[in-house]
Order: C-alpha cells, then structure tokens, then sequence
C-alpha cells in the first residue's frame, strides 16, 4: 500500500484543494493529510479564517481523504516520522524548497519521494483563498455603496 501525504492549509476549502488533494490520491492507495496548525499558518501566511479543528475536521469530512492529521507547531517532521508516507504530495504553490525538503527527510532517514503537483486551471475566479477573501470584500464594498444610495 502505497501511503501519500499531502498539507495544507485548507483555511476557506475551494476547488484547488480538492483538485489538489484528487491529485494526490492519484500517486498512491492511502492519502493523509496534514493540516497546518493555527501558529504555523500565522508564521507562514495569515491570520487563519478558520480555526484549525474546524480546518481539519472540514478536510475529514471530505471522501477523497482516508485520514488527517493536525501539523505540528515546531517541527513539521515529527508528524512525516509518524505517517511515513512513501510520496509527499507538494501543491503548485507550497512555499517548500524540494532539494531542503529532502535534505532534511534525508537527516531523519525518511525515503519518501517528492512530487510537485501542477496548478488548477479551474474556469473559476473563485479558486484561491486570496481571491475568495477579495470577492467577499469587493462584495461587500458593493453592498455599503448601494445602502448608502438607497437610504438617500
């Protein structure tokens, strides 16, 4: 049984995680997934939407996923020890440094295999957290404007 790992954010869930976890699965039998905690998300992008459990329960829920996991605050190779994937499934746009990543998978004697997955190119503008964040609040600019025209 082939065992694949993919991590991730998942702060508000879109059609690039889940092409992005379909993806994944692809490479093996087994897909875990490792959700960033609540710090690691703050050190490495933005104040969270969402909370880390509602995060991971979220991606539980979903039928691709045969299990997740919450990241580790300090050391994001103790949870790689603990799954012992075969294939770390890296996004398109995963701030990770493969030639580091396997260094230090290297140190820890962990012989995972490494595979960038290619971008979504989904028809909609709604497939990124930024760009769901930037409707929401172009949206509700729209919305002050047209109060403020329909009170006059």
């Amino acid at each position: 049984m082939v065992t694949v790992m993919a991590t991730g954010t998942f702060d508000i869930l879109h059609m690039g995680h889940i092409y992005f976890l379909k993806e994944a699965k692809k490479l093996g039998d087994r897909l875990v997934v490792v959700v960033a905690c609540d710090k690691t998300v703050r050190q490495l992008k933005h104040e969270p939407v969402t909370s880390e459990h509602m995060r991971l329960n979220l991606i539980k829920e979903l039928q691709i996923v045969d299990d997740a996991v919450l990241g580790k605050e300090d050391d994001m190779f103790e949870v790689v020890d603990h799954i012992k994937p075969d294939i770390i499934a890296l996004g398109y746009d995963q701030i990770h440094d493969e030639k580091e990543l396997r260094k230090k998978l290297n140190e820890r004697n962990i012989q995972a295999q490494i595979v960038r997955l290619p971008k979504y190119e989904g028809m909609s503008d709604l497939d990124g957290t930024r760009r769901i964040i930037a409707k929401i609040i172009e949206a509700y600019g729209f919305q002050r404007k047209m109060e403020k025209i329909e009170h006059k």
